[in-house]
This record gives C-alpha cells, sequence and structure tokens, in this order.
C-alpha cells in the first residue's frame, strides 16, 4: 500500500498508524493523520497521509513545511507559499496581520513602515518592551523569524505617499492597508485601485472602542477591493484603538488575504 509519510510517498506494508509509527517513528510525540492529530490508532488507505512530529526539536526547512502542508492539507500551503503579499503599516492592524501570514506560511511578504515601537503600542500592538526605540520593521522581522524562518520577509523603512506606491507595490500579488489615520489609509486605497488595478487590496476602517464583536465586518466593495470593520468606529475619547477590536479586523483582514490566495474572491 503507498501512503505519504511526512510528504514523501512510501510503499509499506504495515495495516494502521501507529504500526507505521512503531516501526519508523517511535520517538514521535504527535502523530498527524490526514490533517489531524489523532490519539487513536487508524487504518490506513491508499493515499492516506502521516505526519510524525517530535517535540522539542528545531525543523529544517523542509520538515517544516511538511508540517504545514500537514495541518493546512495538501494543495492549500503550495499556493499560500507562492503568495505575494505587501502590508503597510505595522502598527495594530499590521504586526498582528504580520504575525497571521507568517504563520501560514506565505513566501513573500513585504512590510512597510517607517515609525519606531513606543510605549503606547504596547496595548494593541505585537511587539515586546525590550523592543522599545526599535523601527518596526527590524522588531517585527525578528519576530517572524522566531516563528517561520523560512519565508522571505522584506522590509522597508520608509513612509509610504501617493508619488512612492506604485514602485512600492508593484511586485505584489496582494496589499493590506494597516494605517491609523483616515487621509493615508484613503491616499492608499484610492492610488493602488486606480494606478494598480490588477492588485487586489484589504483594507479596514472602523475598528476603535470596546463594542460588538458582530458589527466588524468584510464587505467586497469592487472586485478587488475589500473593506473591513464596523465603518463607524473611529478613535475618539471614550473609544480608543485597543488590542481586542484590532486583532479582530487584523483576523478579518489575514483571512481575506487568504481566501483570495486560494480563489475564494466572494464575502459571505
Amino acid at each position: 500500500m503507498k501512503i505519504f509519510i511526512n510528504e514523501k510517498l512510501k510503499d509499506i506494508n504495515e495495516k494502521t498508524v501507529f504500526e507505521v509509527k512503531e516501526l519508523m517513528y517511535k520517538e514521535a510525540d504527535i502523530v498527524i493523520y490526514n490533517g489531524f492529530p489523532i490519539k487513536e490508532d487508524q487504518i490506513l488507505k491508499e493515499n492516506d497521509r502521516l505526519f510524525f512530529i517530535t517535540r522539542g526539536i528545531i525543523p529544517t526547512q523542509e520538515e517544516f513545511e511538511q508540517a504545514l502542508v500537514s495541518r493546512h492539507t495538501p494543495g492549500v500551503h503550495e499556493k499560500v507559499k507562492k503568495a505575494r503579499v505587501a502590508i503597510a503599516g505595522l502598527g495594530g492592524l499590521g504586526s498582528n496581520i504580520a504575525i497571521m501570514l507568517a504563520r501560514i506560511g506565505v513566501g513573500y511578504l513585504k512590510l512597510i513602515d517607517f515609525d519606531v515601537v513606543e510605549p503606547s503600542n504596547l496595548n494593541r500592538q505585537q511587539y515586546f518592551i525590550k523592543q522599545l526605540g526599535m523601527k518596526k520593521t527590524e522588531a517585527i522581522k525578528d519576530i517572524l523569524s522566531d516563528i517561520n524562518p523560512f519565508i522571505d520577509v522584506e522590509v522597508v523603512d520608509l513612509y509610504v505617499t501617493e508619488d512612492n506606491a506604485v514602485d512600492l507595490f508593484d511586485d505584489v500579488d496582494i496589499v493590506v492597508e494597516a494605517f491609523d489615520g483616515a487621509a493615508n489609509k484613503a491616499m492608499l486605497v484610492n492610488t493602488v485601485l486606480s494606478e494598480l488595478p490588477d492588485k487586489y487590496m484589504v483594507a479596514a476602517s472602523g475598528l476603535a472602542g470596546y463594542f460588538s464583536n458582530n458589527t466588524i465586518t468584510t464587505k467586497r466593495i469592487t472586485e478587488r477591493f475589500y473593506l473591513i470593520g464596523d465603518d463607524v468606529s473611529g478613535a475618539k475619547p471614550g473609544s480608543g484603538l485597543m488590542a481586542p477590536r484590532a486583532a479582530l479586523a487584523a483576523s478579518h483582514q489575514a483571512n481575506t488575504v487568504l481566501r483570495i490566495i486560494m480563489g475564494d474572491y466572494d464575502v459571505d
């Protein structure tokens, strides 16, 4: 019988998952069977997929990608790995989005910001107190290297303007707007949609405060433009930018990027 073991096709005589484990991967702590961890033995079928993980051992690049494939299921990871995504702004939205996209293995991330990490950022942005004073580009690159050192991360320490936006985003498939200011948001969206009409734009507006989770939604505004948020909750006294709703909107943006990568363009 032929099955995939750690993403390599093998011809085996064993009939069950645990028989394979006992013979080949006795030290493994975790067994992934067709994309899901199991604790009870399973009967094997032709072309089943097994992945064995030993805790505490840093994987090679090949092993790491095999692990991603084992959880994403075959076919998904190949598309994710080929994707090229830019994130403009590395604050409460962008730092969260960058981490999520790195975790799923997006092959190329271009991360753009001009600012430094300051104490007021730590209430919602994915930085640490030891990184205060660092450029956000370098701080997020360090964080991502601890999550997935095998993706291509390019950081650009630059203020995005109408004059440089086309050059910055011409080499990616998807542009993620993650700015704080309304004027900067509008500038980037309008520039990308008008000057780079083959790119997808994923933006956000209305995520401040501590209001309902369920008012943050994803809308498809045009064929290539998606907008996340509640459209009304801007930052103001009594309704500041806080970690939970910022992370909710960032998750919407990251998942929208993933859906675009997978060719699932409809919003439901």
